[in-house]
């Protein structure tokens, strides 16, 4: 591609309301333009980098038997009415009438009309397993879209949906998924790391994200410094499993000593201002938060749940241990802090001053609050506190693990490795969903007996332009972008210094035998300063440079620059394609 033919719209200074790099980069580089908030144009550039992502993508996808289709992007509400998600999905979820004044949505993902498909299409056991993907733009409607392509409410992504006859069966194919996943997104060159999840609105039982490793990315996640244990900050284990069944045992048994006093605390709500007043460590105060939890056509259900004073609770993590207690009956819940009113009609304090002992709701703790013996908690009345209160005392149903990980926490899984925290980037995820859909929309196949049975169903996403990004995140300097040659727009940027005709016939020759051999070229021809040509070639990223002047050409030489190094070395002109070649042949 000759520049002078090409869109590549750069810019010298940083949009305003870019807040990370990639952001910045993408406009700069001329890669992305914003049309409305969280929706952009696509320029050539970009497009270019999207498709060898797509690329890499259907041939690992193609090579695990997958198959390729195309849905539709608008949905009627029927179907996710019949999923129960029409409601439950929220605002994100786009909703549009047609003509008719029926009910439709925008896709922002396509659980409902593969299942719809393949309870149309799949009769019998014979017709299973399938795996069906596509490579479609989405909408999610978010409440503050941000980031660029990294959060848009428009975006590209590529969606699967396994069937399989039972649970074993779906479990291998999510297998073959997850490690397709690792080779995606190792081919991208990306610096990536899969981790245990939480499934979200999404639904299921067992799922991973794919992180891409940047000092920018949204989402916390831990891994163990001496086994693979990896997870995301809402699934991160801190209990055991029989841990929790030995505290719960013990439970049954404890009887409270009620060796506590009330302490008049006028005034101080916060964890700080309660720590502070007594004159003790905020790891000595136990709070009170009251949860209101939601599931569809039913009542709301309140819970007090007890918290260290320094940690942090983690919503996925009190649904799953709600459901788990079967305090609801159901993950598809929505979790909010209780209101002040709803707080005072079950304490009969204003908030700040909720406790334990004597509230109107359950009681979950979490496990780092089993064995203390002196704490403070919330008296239940205004501008009062409890100070030596046991565990015992605090009528708790069951200790669960709720709280946030931290860093130096002990490894669930190996007990001897600590728990190191890196800020990652989700570009996929993959979830075994069970029955979940099958079950509500009557998915069913027969088996060898001639019986009904729901499809066991799976869901793999990737990101493709959420992907770019991060790749951006994680290969950047002051210049611009650095991208990994895999998914580089062009593998290489040629540059001319003069415009005299000895160089341009040069440049000409060395532009077509680049691109007889197959080379991906970006031949920057323009009538430009060199200056303006060098700042655009590393602001765009392509991986590598070969740079056209006077003085090297008399020698019978161009400079080879390596982008990501900045490594400059001198080749014969007739040697440039197999020192590119080499180059190419690393990656």
């Amino acid at each position: 591609m000759r520049y002078s033919k090409a869109l590549i719209p750069t810019l010298r200074e940083d949009p305003a309301d870019a807040e990370v790099v990639s952001h910045k980069l993408m406009i700069r580089g001329g890669y992305i333009r914003k049309v409305a908030a969280g929706i952009y144009d696509y320029l050539p550039l970009a497009l270019r980098v999207f498709r060898k992502i797509e690329m890499i993508v259907r041939e690992e996808m193609d090579a695990t038997g997958a198959l390729e289709l195309l849905l539709p992007i608008i949905m009627p509400a029927e179907l996710w009415q019949e999923s129960g998600r029409w409601d439950f999905y929220g605002k994100e979820l786009l909703r549009v009438k047609d003509r008719a004044d029926h009910d439709f949505c925008v896709g922002p993902t396509h659980e409902e009309v593969i299942t719809d498909l393949a309870r149309r299409e799949i009769k019998s056991y014979r017709d299973l397993p399938k795996n069906l993907y596509q490579i479609q733009t989405k909408f999610r409607d978010e409440v503050r879209p941000r980031f660029g392509v990294m959060r848009g409410r428009e975006f590209i992504m590529k969606d699967a949906y396994s069937f399989d006859v039972d649970v074993e069966a779906s479990k291998k194919t999510y297998q073959i998924m997850y490690d397709a996943y690792r080779r995606i997104f190792k081919r991208c060159g990306l610096d990536f790391r899969p981790v245990e999840a939480a499934t979200g609105a999404i639904g299921g039982t067992l799922s991973h994200e794919f992180h891409v490793i940047a000092s920018s990315g949204e989402d916390a996640i831990f891994f163990c410094d001496k086994c693979e244990y990896a997870s995301n900050v809402e699934k991160t284990r801190l209990a055991k499993v029989g841990q929790l069944q030995k505290m719960n045992e013990e439970l049954k048994q404890a009887k409270p000593d009620g060796k506590y006093v009330e302490v008049s605390t006028p005034g101080k709500k916060t964890i700080e201002e309660v720590a502070l007043f007594l004159k003790v460590k905020s790891s000595e105060l136990v709070k009170t938060l009251i949860y209101k939890a939601t599931a569809e056509k039913k009542e709301p259900v309140f819970v007090a749940v007890l918290l260290k004073g320094d940690h942090e609770l983690v919503d996925a993590k009190l649904t799953n241990a709600l459901f788990d207690q079967g305090i609801v009956d159901t993950r598809d819940i929505v979790l909010e802090l209780a209101g002040e009113s709803e707080v005072k009609a079950l304490t009969g304090a204003d908030v700040g001053f909720a406790g334990p002992i004597g509230i109107k709701a359950k009681v979950l703790a979490d496990a780092s609050v089993y064995g203390d013996e002196r704490f403070v908690v919330g008296a239940n009345k205004t501008d009062a506190h409890l100070v030596g209160v046991s565990w015992a005392d605090c009528n708790i149903i069951a200790f669960a693990d709720v709280r946030r990980a931290r860093q130096g926490d002990r490894c669930p899984e190996c007990s001897s490795g600590s728990l190191l925290e890196k800020r990652g980037i989700e570009v996929g995820q993959v979830f075994h969903l069970g029955t979940k859909y099958s079950e509500k929309m009557k998915a069913v196949y027969l088996d060898e007996a001639g019986k009904d049975n729901f499809m066991v169903m799976g869901c793999y996403g990737i990101g493709i332009s959420r992907t770019a990004a991060a790749a951006i995140e994680q290969n950047h300097d002051d210049k611009g972008i650095i991208w990994p040659v895999q998914i580089a727009p062009y593998h290489i940027q040629l540059i001319t210094m003069g415009v005299d005709e000895k160089t341009r016939e040069v440049a000409e020759n060395i532009y077509y035998e680049l691109e007889e051999a197959g080379v991906q070229v970006l031949f920057d021809d323009r009538d430009e300063r060199p200056g303006v040509k060098f700042a655009d070639a590393d602001l765009i990223g392509v991986p590598y440079q070969a740079i056209i002047g006077k003085k090297a050409m008399a020698e019978g030489k161009i400079e080879f620059k390596v982008r990501k190094t900045g490594e400059r070395s001198m080749v014969e002109l007739p040697d440039i394609i197999d020192r590119l070649k080499k180059e190419l042949g690393e990656k």
